[in-house]
């Protein structure tokens, strides 16, 4: 299937088609059950997913999703996503939400996008070929070590390294975060919480990682991951391997 794309950006204007009436509305936010990682599944959350299931199920593939689970139809692709990665920012009218796709054959990442609803931006990443934005190839930015810029997520774990960088964000939409890396607006993203799904992630981790991202575990471990929406992990996510010994370092 060559035509991941045009899957991918089909299920995505559908989405943005019926949530995006819901920004910034209490009913977006609304519960509706849990999800079988825990979580509370939203209103805006369902609907999305509602959308994925119906759009992926007539391909006959397994499916991997935030609301849903794993769904395994013995199909050698999986497609791993999050409808809505960012719903706390929609629900509340925070700008900074994406719809997130990756498509593994078997383990093997094959093709990867994210697209933010309010910019209209479509990164891609294809394994051994790059990562495009808009169709335009990007990568990470050199790192300058005087104006270090993060996306940091803790508990308190590594705190100081507030000290010693110059600016510390937290967008809350981990899936764009790591496509912001990629394009080169942030030069690093971790999350040490031991929070992170693989469905938060498995689309922006192939295009950080095509436009030069290295990413690793908290232990410096190349980051692995299971297709599967019960696993919880740490990703340290930067542009230079200077900058991940400093994050080790302090974490």
């Amino acid at each position: 299937m060559d035509e991941w794309n045009e899957v991918a950006l089909n299920l995505a204007k559908n989405i943005e088609r019926e949530i995006m009436p819901l920004f910034g509305t209490k009913k977006a936010g609304e519960f509706v059950g849990f999800s079988p990682s825990g979580d509370k599944t939203k209103l805006v959350d369902k609907i999305a997913e509602d959308i994925v299931l119906e759009h992926l199920k007539p391909l006959g593939v397994n499916v991997v999703s935030e609301e849903t689970g794993n769904i395994d139809v013995g199909s050698e692709y999986t497609v791993v996503v999050d409808p809505l990665d960012g719903s706390f920012n929609f629900i509340h009218g925070i700008p900074i939400f994406g719809f997130s796709f990756a498509v593994f054959k078997n383990k093997n990442p094959v093709y990867a996008m994210l697209y933010e609803f309010i910019t209209k931006n479509v990164y891609e990443g294809i394994p051994g070929e790059g990562a495009y934005l808009n169709g335009k190839k990007i990568q990470v930015r050199p790192l300058k070590e005087d104006s270090i810029s993060i996306s940091f997520y803790t508990r308190g774990r590594g705190i100081k390294l507030a000290e010693k960088v110059k600016r510390t964000r937290v967008l809350g939409a981990i899936a764009v975060e790591l496509a912001y890396l990629a394009r080169g607006s942030l030069d690093g993203v971790a999350d040490v919480r031991n929070y992170v799904r693989p469905t938060d992630i498995a689309a922006s981790y192939v295009i950080a990682k095509e436009a030069g991202a290295i990413i690793t575990d908290d232990k410096g471990n190349n980051l692995k991951f299971r297709l599967d929406v019960t696993e919880r992990l740490n990703i340290i996510a930067v542009n230079d391997g200077k900058l991940l010994e400093l994050i080790l370092s302090v974490i």
